[in-house]
């Protein structure tokens, strides 16, 4: 079963613009790709979490749709909390 994710682009960047992000239950995220710009996304935590959890979510293409447009990604990075291991911030590849 693929794994979908609604994502929404995010323009106010930074470290304060994060830290509200994640204060509000949002995850911070990019996805890069060759040839293509990055994209700057949220992604709600609750449901990014159910997805980490599953082992299709690191060896499967996942699908996110951003604005009407589905992009098939897999994520090359994930940082997380030391002590609480909370997600902070995802970095997403297109396949």
């Amino acid at each position: 079963m693929a794994i979908s994710l609604d994502a929404v682009v995010r323009s106010d960047l930074g470290r304060g613009a994060s830290r509200r992000l994640r204060r509000d239950g949002f995850i911070p995220a990019i996805i890069i790709g060759s040839n293509v710009d990055t994209i700057s996304i949220t992604l709600d935590e609750k449901k990014l979490i159910v997805a980490a959890l599953k082992d299709e979510f690191y060896n499967e293409p996942i699908t996110i749709n951003v604005n009407g447009e589905a992009i098939a990604v897999k994520p090359t990075d994930m940082q997380r909390h030391p002590v609480s291991s909370r997600i902070l911030h995802v970095d997403f590849t297109r396949v």
